[in-house]
């Protein structure tokens, strides 16, 4: 039981670890067809396109800053800790 506590942890730190470095990525503007930020963006847009679209329903979209990334490290930290304690 606990190796499975632990992977499910490590799944989400890694995700935690490629969102970050998405906005680190966005700070510098790579090729975007490189294949290293290629695979990051393509990780993580799945997670981070569901809260880019919340925030333009409500309205907060389409600025400078893109705040999804952080909403959606709370939300995983969230079920992170859900899925733990059902572990």
């Amino acid at each position: 039981m606990w190796m499975i506590r632990q992977s499910v942890d490590y799944f989400f730190r890694v995700l935690d670890f490629l969102i970050i470095a998405r906005i680190l990525l966005s700070w510098i503007n790579p090729n975007p067809n490189a294949t290293i930020p290629r695979l990051i963006y393509q990780l993580t847009e799945p997670i981070l396109a569901p809260f880019r679209n919340l925030f333009f329903r409500f309205g907060f979209g389409g600025g400078m800053i893109d705040f999804s990334p952080i909403l959606a490290v709370f939300f995983l930290d969230i079920v992170r800790k859900l899925v733990a304690g059902l572990l």
